[in-house]
């Protein structure tokens, strides 16, 4: 979803800067774009959950472009199993991956998303606010929901200075974090008789609402989760 998010707004005319823990992935994402006409410089390997990595992406970000207009959160790392079997080093460690890093990476845009009255979109989920029995997802969803209330508060914090903050929440999306889970018929199928359209949600479905919730399209529009999921919570 990361990429096809930097395809979506390398399409609006948007300068992109990018990361990714995976060098070869992160590499392929700017030839992509480049390919695509977009313009994009990245930093790989980087690492989100770590606050002098945010940094370092947002000098980036600054040096080469001279300033940052949008914020889009969308890296993650999940970890699921349930209450009885997590342990606290996959609790944390999914805390890190769905949590902090979104913190440490809004707090190093702050200065420059005031000066720029700017824009933040963070990638939620689907099961900050519904479960699935099939599903161990007590930590994805602990720190999903963390992820909307945050939102919530970067939009009254920004308030003053001219920032909305908004997030998505996608439901069942075929990407790579969900692809292999997939191969599990049984749950696929209990997944998929979940959603009003009956099918998988699609990575570009879910990143054309980026650039509209970064854009003046979306003025009015702040301290809200939009849901992409194919009609699974209204089902």
């Amino acid at each position: 979803m990361g990429r096809a998010i930097a395809l979506a707004f390398a399409q609006e005319g948007a300068s992109i800067v990018g990361c990714d823990v995976d060098v070869e992935s992160a590499e392929s994402t700017v030839e992509l774009v480049q390919g695509a006409g977009g313009e994009m410089v990245s930093i790989q390997p980087c690492r989100l959950d770590d606050p002098s990595d945010c940094l370092a992406l947002v000098e980036l970000a600054v040096g080469t472009y001279g300033r940052i207009d949008v914020l889009c959160n969308v890296a993650a790392t999940a970890y699921f199993n349930w209450l009885e079997d997590i342990t606290d080093e996959e609790w944390d460690r999914a805390r890190w991956g769905e949590v902090d890093l979104v913190f440490y990476l809004a707090r190093a845009t702050w200065p420059h998303l005031k000066a720029s009255g700017g824009v933040v979109v963070n990638m939620a989920s689907l099961n900050a606010s519904l479960s699935f029995k099939a599903l161990a997802a007590l930590a994805h969803a602990t720190n999903k929901a963390g992820v909307i209330g945050i939102t919530r508060q970067l939009a009254m914090e920004g308030r003053e200075h001219g920032i909305r903050a908004n997030s998505i929440s996608p439901g069942l999306i075929e990407s790579n974090a969900t692809r292999e889970q997939l191969k599990d018929q049984e749950w696929a199928d209990y997944v998929l008789g979940k959603t009003l359209l009956g099918r998988l949600g699609r990575p570009e479905e879910v990143a054309n609402v980026a650039p509209f919730l970064a854009s003046a399209e979306s003025s009015s529009v702040t301290g809200v989760d939009i849901v992409v999921d194919g009609g699974m919570k209204a089902s």
